[in-house]
Order: structure tokens, then sequence, then C-alpha cells
């Protein structure tokens, strides 16, 4: 069996400043900065959230960077290029969209992913430059960048020498529980099983009938759940 953990929450949003505003109104607290994704066309900033519960984690806010490229052999990541999701983006605002599990053997994870239907991607090799050096990863892509399960089955990541939540500053929040509805909520126990995140007791899976994520957070401004339709 594989051993992974959820390593960050993420939100979509049309744009980093929009993506700012929503958490500095939504939290109560501005995020940090973060980086440039070259090969992808997307930028983001970070916030740490980690917790007893889910230690080492952060929020990543995403956008398609305006001063980018984007990617000419495959599709974004995170169906960042998907126009439905888009629209609902435009619409509603910056939304929880996806999650992403960090492994403990990335490739490992992947194959215990695919024996059970779930196609993970291929684990490639990204990187960028932080002020404190070179952040490096390992993460699964499909080239169509399709999230599995509406989203709900992680992104699965694997870092190098450096994580980026030691370097975010602790401003109060902190993820307490993640939801995780779905119409087939027993595959998609099955799948996190095989990751060893099945019984995790603050990451519950139940049934659905329309797929939604949904994360409890505790910050400055009390109890505050991000829920999404997926």
């Amino acid at each position: 069996m594989s051993h992974a953990a959820l390593d960050h929450l993420v939100v979509m949003a049309a744009s980093l400043d929009e993506g700012l505003a929503w958490c500095e109104a939504t939290l109560g607290v501005t995020p940090d900065a973060g980086g440039q994704h070259a090969f992808m066309g997307t930028h983001n900033r970070l916030l740490r959230i980690s917790s007893p519960a889910f230690a080492g984690s952060y929020l990543e806010i995403i956008a398609v960077d305006p001063q980018g490229q984007a990617p000419s052999s495959h599709r974004r990541w995170f169906d960042m290029d998907d126009s439905a999701l888009q629209a609902q983006v435009r619409s509603q605002g910056p939304l929880l969209t996806h999650w992403v599990a960090r492994a403990n053997g990335i490739t490992q994870a992947t194959e215990a992913l695919r024996a059970l239907g779930h196609a993970a991607g291929t684990p490639q090799a990204a990187s960028r430059q932080m002020p404190r050096g070179l952040l490096a990863w390992q993460i699964g892509l499909r080239p169509d960048g399709q999230r599995l399960l509406q989203g709900l089955l992680p992104t699965l990541i694997e870092w190098g020498n450096q994580h980026p939540e030691a370097n975010l500053a602790d401003k109060g929040v902190a993820l307490q529980r993640l939801q995780l509805l779905h119409p087939d909520a027993a595959a998609l126990h099955t799948a996190l099983q095989a990751l060893g995140l099945g019984s995790h007791p603050a990451l519950q899976v139940a049934h659905a009938p329309t797929p939604a994520l949904a994360a409890d957070l505790h910050t400055p401004k009390g109890p505050v759940q991000l829920r999404s339709p997926l």
C-alpha cells in the first residue's frame, strides 16, 4: 500500500488579483507570494493551512498567467482549460476545485490507482525558483489535464528537498476537515485506501447525488467552509 497525505487544496481564480481579494474577504488574511509555472502558463499565491489533522498543508490560489504561454503539447493541469469550469469561475468567483496528495513514492501510488482503473497520468519533473532556492517536485499529469472523479480523487505529487509550506507564514488559518461527496463514494473510498488515505478521520467520503468538495477551516474570521459543486 502507498502512503500519502493531503498536501494542498486548489482554488481556481479568473485572475490572481481576484484570488487575492477573495482570500482577504473570505478568510480574513492575505496569501503569501507564490510563483510562476512557465511550463503550464499559470501562476499562484499560497496560504499555510497546516493543522494537527493535516500537517504540512497549504492552500494554492491558482490562475492562468496572462504573461505566460499556454502549453503546446498538453492542456493545463487541474482542468484549468475546461471551458465550463472557466465559465463557472468567472460567474461565481474563485472556487475550491481540487486537492493534491503528496505521495511517498509517486510511481507506486500512480500504479496503485491505475490498477483500479484510474489513469492518474505520468509523473513528470517540475520546478520553479524561490528566494531560498529551487523548489522541485514530481507531479502526476495527464495530457488532457483532467481531474479524476470530478476532482475528488487527488492529483499526486512528490516533493524534493524543499516543501513550500515550510516557508509560509502562520496566519491563523487551519484546515479542520475535508469532505469528498460523490455519487460513487465506494469507488472513491477504495482509491483512497489504495493511497493509504482511507482511514483518515478528518478526510471524509460520503455519497451525494452531485459531486462536491467541502473544506472546513478555522480562520481569523471564525469557522469558514469552502464548498464547491464539481
